[in-house]
Formats: structure tokens, C-alpha cells, sequence
């Protein structure tokens, strides 16, 4: 037992050694980063200050945010939001509560393999919602994860080197 320990000791040595600094935006840019970095504006960049949902509504500032997001090792608190905004696309009845069970199954669950941080009480009605899944039976519980995103991550993500990095990129080739 010991010796694996010491492996995983040694894995998370190497993962909380990792940086929020990014001056090769390959890493987060979605398609052909350097073309991306070319399009997006100082402005539209600055703007991802303004609300926390102009950030998850432009492509590129979900990148940037989900790059953070690793750095802090909470990316399955954006990814299970993405995935509730998918399944409220869902069309297909019969697709509807495979699609439910996989999210619970992968987030909300005890000892999901990316456990999302809610109470108690959100994760018993959700519990309860997946007895006839509905388009909105993640609605609380993906309220709450978007809200502690909102109050906790994004303030962090605004101040991180991963945004000032950014800014400064798309600055630059203005001067």
C-alpha cells in the first residue's frame, strides 16, 4: 500500500506544480490558436470583465476560464454546466434519461468521478428529479455550481495571470 502512496503523491507533486501563466495560448485557444489570438480584441477580451456570462458566452473566454479552471484542478464545476446546457438541447424522449443518468452518474453522484460541489438538499432533489428525468431536472443543481463559479472562480479567473497574460497578448499587437 505504501508504494502507491508514494506514487500518487509523486503525481500530485508534479500536477500542483503546474501554472497559471500562459505565454503560448496554444494550450487553451480553441481551432488554430494563433489565428484565434489574432481575432480576438483587446475590447471583447475586456469585456469577459463586465459579467460572468458574457465570459461563458464567448468561445474563447470558456477557453481561457477552463484553462484556469485546470490550474485549479475544478474544471468539473464548468464541465458539468456545459454538460446541463447540452442536455437542455436534448430533443429525443428516448435519449433524455440516458443522457440524465450519464451526468448524474459523472457529477452529482457520491463519489462521482468529477463530483460537482453541492449541498445535501440539491443533490437529494436531483436525486429525486432522475425518477422522470426532464429537460430541467438539473436546474438547482446546475444553478448552484453556476453561482459558486460565478462568486468564487471567475473573481480569481479576472485577477489570474492565465487573463492579464491574455489581455496583454491581444494589447500588444495593437501597439
Amino acid at each position: 500500500i505504501d508504494h502507491r502512496n508514494r506514487g500518487m503523491r509523486t503525481r500530485l507533486g508534479c500536477l500542483s506544480h503546474k501554472s497559471d501563466s500562459y505565454n503560448d495560448f496554444t494550450a487553451i485557444l480553441p481551432d488554430k490558436p494563433n489565428r484565434a489570438l489574432k481575432r480576438l480584441s483587446t475590447e471583447e477580451a475586456t469585456r469577459w470583465a463586465d459579467s460572468f456570462d458574457v465570459l461563458l458566452s464567448h468561445k474563447y473566454g470558456l477557453a481561457a476560464f477552463r484553462a484556469f479552471l485546470k490550474t485549479e484542478f475544478s474544471e468539473e464545476n464548468l464541465e458539468f454546466w456545459l454538460a446541463c446546457e447540452d442536455f437542455k438541447k436534448t430533443r429525443s424522449a428516448a435519449k433524455l434519461a440516458s443522457k440524465a443518468q450519464r451526468i448524474f452518474e459523472e457529477f452529482i453522484d457520491v463519489q462521482a468521478p468529477r463530483e460537482v460541489n453541492i449541498d445535501f438538499q440539491t443533490r437529494e432533489l436531483t436525486r429525486r428529479n432522475m425518477q422522470e428525468p426532464s429537460l430541467t431536472c438539473f436546474d438547482q443543481a446546475q444553478g448552484k455550481v453556476h453561482s459558486l463559479m460565478e462568486k468564487d472562480s471567475y473573481p480569481r479567473f479576472l485577477r489570474s495571470k492565465i487573463y492579464t497574460d491574455l489581455l496583454s497578448q491581444t494589447q500588444r499587437r495593437l501597439s
